[in-house]
């Protein structure tokens, strides 16, 4: 390596421009804590030769399976692989779908190195079948190793990591489909503003957020990469969920208000997102990414492992072409006494990811079944989660999306007990738009996150109806099960409940809806679970309700 501590595989001039070496040489401390805190801080991202120590020391400690491959491996199998062709012209591993090479301030030899280290990669990991984020990666870590040889050993121990609490990169189909659907359903918490801006200018939202690892993984200018991977090492996966949710909160306030540069949105977020220094800068993404109050790693790995099983179920484990979300509601077979395909289309945006590719399936109708509670739990038993309309005589509009089958009301005895997750949320659609999610959501500070214990036993929530089962990821309570927080009060996690007399969604000092047993008479106000306003009139009549389940699109409609 030169003085600056670059090795012969970087561009100096491009580097000078991008990463001036300025920082410090050495690093006293080694504590992890300390290390989380002088990485967010960048304490080590103006200095080349400390950013290679601390990668080395980082990656060294990384918990990898016995067998990983490290420098004297690629020694002996480099040459057999790459053969007598140019680097520049060697393929790509399948499993980088087509992923280019990013430059990052690399030279010619550079690039071609990065190309010879993942053929190795392949070689050595036959069971990596899809893993877009690696070009970026390896690349990042080749301008801070000494040679070829060592940036393979530190990509191999990233890959090899074996400890079950650190997820560190996606190497599946699957893995990395279950994390798109994990980001989206994220962005719909967390950045609400944005997700209706997706949803109104995408004809696929679902295909602008698998773009989420794309934006970090190679969109992104080196020094702001560098800064992100600086993090990733410690804190891990979710840390990238938390940059990704900034760098849409400020691609929504740049353009918001202003026509779109092109008619595709995902090219829009690319070009924004190369650009972004004219935006933001490094320190002020990151500022961004942590004030967001993500849910706890547990929760986020619950509901990684609902979508990863929705998807199993679907048969999706495989890339493939996918499906338009919004045509889940067809116009030709959906009807509705109570909202248009639009606004149907408006709600399924915001139910989580794993039932967006689900059609609506009618269960019951009070113009069809009757004005009956007890044919209401009929007709819905058996489903999970369900989604509640009702429209007032004044033409008011208003509903909520249910996480729990409405059989959970048995387990009380007959009497009136509260159940479901939060996932549960209430709306109004008439006269103006509104949704109210669960007020943890908005509010982290009232809980502190629980420890999961690996005994406890309930419902699986990408699995309804069954809750039992000999995979220790069915024995896991839900994603935003209210036993995973301390909450000051039950009053906070009141989100359904059922009696033969009446139906309540939210509760805990009012209820957000109240339906009387004859499906003819409502009421609606504050309730401390969902914080909300009252959805209509606080006192209505009922002109139609409905409710409607989420049927898979290869099923056919059972009737009922």
């Amino acid at each position: 390596m030169d003085s600056l501590g670059y090795n012969c595989f970087v561009d100096q001039d491009k580097m000078d421009a991008a990463i001036q070496d300025l920082g410090p040489k050495e690093l006293s401390c080694t504590e992890l804590q300390e290390l989380k805190q002088l990485a967010r801080q960048g304490y080590w991202a103006r200095s080349h030769t400390l950013r290679s120590k601390v990668y080395k020391h980082l990656i060294g400690d990384i918990p990898c399976r016995t067998v990983t491959p490290d420098a004297s491996v690629y020694s002996d199998i480099v040459g057999k692989i790459v053969g007598k062709h140019s680097s520049s012209s060697l393929p790509l591993p399948e499993f980088v779908d087509n992923t280019q090479v990013p430059s990052y301030c690399l030279n010619a030899r550079g690039e071609g190195a990065v190309r010879k280290i993942l053929l190795c990669i392949a070689n050595q990991f036959p069971d990596i079948s899809f893993c877009p984020a690696l070009p970026a990666v390896v690349a990042l870590l080749l301008h801070y190793s000494i040679d070829e040889a060592e940036c393979f050993e530190k990509a191999c121990r990233i890959l090899a990591c074996n400890d079950p609490g650190k997820k560190l990169i996606d190497q599946s189909f699957l893995a990395f489909e279950s994390s798109c659907m994990t980001f989206g359903d994220l962005v719909n918490k967390y950045c609400q503003a944005a997700h209706k801006l997706m949803v109104a200018v995408s004809e696929d939202v679902l295909q602008v957020y698998s773009d989420w690892q794309r934006w970090l993984f190679g969109e992104l200018p080196l020094s702001y990469f560098a800064r992100v991977f600086d993090v990733f090492l410690i804190e891990g996966y979710k840390v990238l969920y938390r940059v990704a949710l900034a760098i849409l909160k400020f691609f929504h306030k740049v353009r918001a208000g202003q026509p779109p540069e092109s008619d595709n949105v995902r090219q829009d977020i690319r070009m924004f997102v190369k650009d972004i220094a004219k935006t933001v800068s490094p320190e002020k993404l990151l500022e961004k990414a942590f004030a967001i109050r993500l849910f706890s790693r547990k929760e986020i790995q619950l509901l990684q492992m609902a979508n990863e099983k929705a998807l199993k179920q679907k048969g999706i484990t495989v890339k493939q072409k996918r499906q338009f979300v919004h045509l889940a509601v067809h116009v030709e077979n959906f009807h509705s006494e109570i909202v248009s395909v639009k606004e149907m289309r408006d709600i399924w945006s915001w139910v989580p990811e794993r039932f967006a590719l689900c059609q609506p399936l009618l269960l019951f109708s009070s113009l069809q079944h009757g004005y009956s509670l007890t044919r209401f739990y009929f007709q819905c038993e058996g489903h999970e989660p369900t989604l509640l309309l009702i429209k007032t005589t004044q033409k008011e509009v208003c509903g909520a999306y249910l996480s729990t089958d409405w059989n959970e009301r048995n387990k009380f005895g007959g009497k009136l007990g509260f159940f479901g997750t939060g996932e549960c949320f209430v709306f109004r659609l008439q006269p103006e738009v509104q949704r109210y999610e669960w007020v943890v959501i908005k509010h982290p500070e009232l809980t502190k996150v629980s420890s999961l214990m690996p005994s406890e036993t309930t419902t699986n929530p990408a699995q309804p109806g069954h809750s039992t089962s000999t995979d220790p990821a069915d024995r896991l309570s839900p994603f935003l099960a209210a036993r995973h927080f301390n909450l000051p009060s039950k009053m906070e996690s009141m989100f359904m409940a059922g009696g033969s007399d009446c139906l309540i969604i939210g509760g805990g000092g009012g209820q957000a809806l109240f339906i009387d047993g004859d499906l003819n008479r409502g009421r609606t106000g504050h309730c401390d679970t969902f914080n909300n306003q009252a959805l209509c009139s606080e006192n209505f009549l009922i002109a139609a309700i409905e409710a409607w389940g989420f049927q898979d699109p290869d099923i056919q409609n059972p009737g009922q």
